[in-house]
């Protein structure tokens, strides 16, 4: 239901303490709010699986957004007008507003940023690879901010009616 990678058990996540029966009420509850496009909330119950895929997504989303800052920073000061340094200036900080945004919202699921950051900077993090491509030329910013830009904004925008609350506010 959430990913086929969360199957297999993790000694990380705590076991549940509620009983059987309990937990299978909570399951259906939530998964009726869910089919109503209802949101869950932080203090709301979920599921250990949804609450480990949500950390994932948007940590990878969030790392995303601040690599992404990169390629276009590394231009700001050989871009060929000033305008286009301001313009370059502002879209990197709004990248940057995207991703605290987004570790914000993963913070709601019991995830520090510390974490989320570690998790990153060891590898075991993950985020979009197309960042990893350099910028060799004037021209590359204006493809990004074209093609990269563009099919994210596509992709991102199912997102703001996802079924977890400050995931979905955030992308609005």
């Amino acid at each position: 239901m959430y990913t086929q990678s969360l199957d297999v058990p993790d000694s990380k996540t705590p076991p549940a303490t509620t009983a059987a029966g309990e937990d299978a009420a909570l399951q259906a509850q939530f998964d009726a709010a869910v089919a109503n496009e209802g949101k869950v909330e932080p203090r709301d119950w979920m599921p250990q699986a949804y609450r480990k895929t949500l950390v994932r997504q948007i940590s990878q989303h969030a790392h995303s957004e601040i690599v992404g800052m990169l390629p276009e920073g590394n231009w700001i000061s050989r871009a060929p007008s000033l305008k286009r340094k301001a313009i370059l200036i502002a879209k990197v900080q709004d990248e940057g507003g995207h991703g605290l945004y987004l570790y914000s919202a993963a913070e709601t699921l019991g995830t520090s940023r510390d974490e989320l950051l570690e998790a990153l900077h060891s590898g075991k993090a993950k985020y979009s690879s197309i960042f990893n491509y350099p910028a060799l030329t004037w021209a590359d910013v204006g493809v990004i901010g074209w093609l990269v830009d563009g099919a994210a904004i596509m992709n991102q925008i199912p997102l703001c009616r996802c079924s977890y609350g400050p995931y979905a506010r955030a992308m609005i």
